[in-house]
């Protein structure tokens, strides 16, 4: 199983065909220019192309009714000016003798990548399309969308695959309202959706855009609006909204599937969204969401205006899919104040109907600032003079990113181990090399002189392979790595592993001790290093790169304590090495480590080294190799409340640590970046 890439050439062909400054971004280039994108970076060759097929009459009735279909079957016929006429109709549409046929194409490929996802064809996949879909509405085409490609392709993954809880992410800039308006009062889906809002001044201007629109009837809670009310958001303010809103809420939730409405509007230099959030964040949000679902995501294509950062966006999403490890984030990670208030606005509105989002204490209540002020909507009308302008400004600033931003190859080797001690019952992936190769012996020797538990024989070669790891992870010849010590000697290899990692070229190395594994007491407190230890017996900030948490009980607990804390230190501190150490007595079930790993794994660029015990089962050996090498980790199983002991100990290492790591941070009035 694998990635599949859903097109087909056809959805090239409908065109503007009169002069109109609005529509005129929507054209064939934006399918042309990505697709060439993903074949000069190799990445549509490693995908399992499939070609598109029309959604049938009766597919399109599960959104639309037989009336709007039978409108736009006529529009095949008409000529230009009565074409023209009929896209007066609506809100920012223009139609074509071809719109049919693309549209149906594009609804389509939908149906048809949940269908190989859900038979296990492969893993996951983007269904590459246009035109697009999340605005249009039952008897109403909307915002350059026909018919709601990704609202017919959950209705599809329900009737015909008999799912009873989908989750749908909507990152395009603009509000998916199409969407909301299909499924506000269902309670099997989660339609999450962020959008520039600016209180109700940015289209389609609708009220029920808000973050206190949250579903109609069984359906309340299961509308998630997270509305930006600034320009220029960036990568800290997307990441926050992923892990203070929709994670915590989707775990909850626990989907079957996931489809995300990928637009890309809301990437760097598209003068639509005017945000700032740069290509390599969208494989970091693709990665986070592989989590859920067993990592069975559908991906459509919805906006995205600005060719090269739209081809250069789809690209990164393609590259996450195919389990590849995510480019770091590069530049201060500190989320914007009008960020903070909409997350802060957002948890507020949600609270009542998620337990996740209660677990951290009162919700401060929204600020004043949140509601509308006085004046007219500020429109940016795309081919204008204002719209012309605002392109020219990102433009020289984009080009000089993109001319930086490389896809990362994958190394020769995505994942090794060093785990001879735990047998035949054993089984890794095909492509995990067994790794045999030892650091040279007197360089092992002069390391283990520092620790007389290194001293043994068995304590000694195990040292030898997991230096030997940790080279060829620093050297990029091995993405990730699993390394077995013997339980003796765990805190000691863990010691010389961070000295060796920093001495080795690792800038900044973050290590999660989980278990009976103490800091090295000599060990630098120069911010190259951030020791987080769980499983300790009280919680404790001994100094912002110095956190220990006792081990949550519950799998609300543990989501909370990951999710709040763990990704939020990780993300801030923007490690170049991970080291993972579960050492004697850590606790974590299998799928808890899993998890743990799989997430870290993306804000450290995939370079993590798995350090677990010599007497660990091989199935624990197993699964994280599974999830280092990209797969999707096993289910944390049935929900459940953190203990009232757990929300205190976070709630007070929050407290200790947010003047510290802004990333921590889910409210405004604690102050982020001004935006600007």
């Amino acid at each position: 199983m694998g990635t599949a890439l859903v097109y087909h050439e056809d959805m090239t062909e409908a065109r503007l065909l009169w002069e109109d400054p609005e529509c005129e971004i929507e054209s064939p280039e934006r399918l042309t220019t990505a697709l060439e994108r993903l074949q000069q970076h190799g990445l549509e060759q490693r995908c399992l192309r499939l070609t598109a097929r029309e959604a049938s009459e009766a597919e399109l009735g599960l959104v639309h009714s037989p009336e709007y279909v039978a409108l736009l079957r006529g529009t095949q016929a008409l000529g230009t000016r009565e074409l023209q006429a009929l896209s007066r109709q609506y809100d920012a549409i223009y139609f074509h003798p071809s719109t049919f046929h693309c549209a149906r194409l594009a609804a389509g490929a939908g149906l048809q990548l949940v269908d190989a996802v859900l038979t296990g064809a492969v893993h996951n996949g983007l269904a590459l399309v246009r035109p697009p879909g999340h605005h249009s509405q039952r008897a109403a085409a909307n915002g350059f969308c026909v018919f709601n490609n990704v609202a017919l392709a959950a209705k599809h993954a329900q009737e015909k695959h008999g799912l009873h809880r989908i989750l749908i992410v909507d990152w395009d800039v603009h509000h998916g309202q199409g969407i909301q308006y299909t499924f506000e009062d269902d309670p099997s889906i989660l339609y999450f959706s962020w959008h520039r809002y600016e209180h109700g001044r940015f289209w389609p201007y609708l009220r029920e855009s808000n973050a206190d629109s949250v579903g109609q009837g069984q359906g309340r809670g299961f509308t998630v609006n997270l509305p930006w009310n600034q320009v220029g958001m960036g990568n800290a303010d997307y990441v926050a909204a992923f892990l203070h809103v929709l994670l915590p809420v989707a775990f909850e939730f626990d989907p079957e599937l996931v489809l995300v409405a990928a637009g890309f509007d809301s990437a760097i230099g598209d003068p639509e969204g005017q945000m700032q959030a740069t290509p390599e964040c969208f494989a970091h949000l693709t990665q986070l969401l592989q989590v859920l679902a067993g990592g069975r995501v559908c991906a459509v294509l919805e906006g995205g205006y600005h060719l090269e950062s739209l081809s250069q966006s789809v690209c990164m999403m393609v590259q996450a899919l195919l389990g590849d490890p995510a480019p770091r984030l590069l530049g201060p990670m500190v989320p914007h104040h009008s960020a903070l208030e909409s997350i802060q606005s957002v948890r507020a509105a949600q609270a009542p109907h998620w337990t996740s989002l209660q677990q951290e204490g009162p919700v401060p209540i929204p600020s004043p600032s949140n509601h509308s002020p006085e004046g007219k909507p500020s429109t940016l009308l795309p081919g204008g003079s204002e719209f012309k302008t605002a392109a020219a400004q990102t433009a020289a600033a984009l080009s000089s990113l993109l001319d930086q931003l490389c896809l990362q190859p994958t190394p020769p080797v995505r994942m090794a181990v060093a785990l001879t001690s735990l047998g035949a019952g054993l089984v890794l992936p095909p492509d995990v090399l067994c790794e045999k190769g030892s650091a040279p012996q007197e360089e092992t020797q002069a390391w283990a002189r520092l620790h007389e538990a290194l001293a043994k024989d068995e304590a000694l070669t195990a040292l030898g392979k997991v230096l030997y790891l940790l080279d060829g992870i620093l050297d990029g010849q091995v993405s990730s790595g699993i390394a077995a010590t013997p339980a003796p000697a765990a805190a000691a290899t863990l010691d010389v592993a961070i000295r060796r990692g920093l001495s080795q070229g690792a800038q900044r190395l973050l290590c999660v001790a989980v278990g009976q594994l103490d800091r090295p007491s000599d060990l630098a407190d120069d911010g190259r290093n951030l020791w987080l230890n769980i499983r300790s017996k009280e919680a404790a900030a001994l100094s912002m790169f110095h956190v220990s948490v006792p081990l949550p009980a519950t799998t609300g607990g543990f989501l909370n304590c990951v999710l709040a804390l763990v990704l939020p230190l990780a993300y801030g501190f923007q490690p170049d090495l991970v080291l993972l150490a579960l050492g004697p007595a850590h606790g974590l079930q299998d799928p808890q480590a899993a998890l743990l790993a799989a997430l870290l794994r993306v804000p450290a660029g995939g370079r993590v080294l798995a350090l677990v015990d010599a007497e660990s089962t091989p199935q624990l050996a197993g699964v994280l190799a599974r999830v280092l090498c990209g797969e999707a980790p096993p289910s944390l199983g049935p929900f459940s409340m953190a203990s009232p002991e757990d929300t205190q100990a976070l709630m007070y290492l929050r407290g200790q640590l947010e003047p510290h790591w802004k990333m921590l941070q889910v409210a405004g009035e604690t102050g982020g970046q001004d935006s600007g």
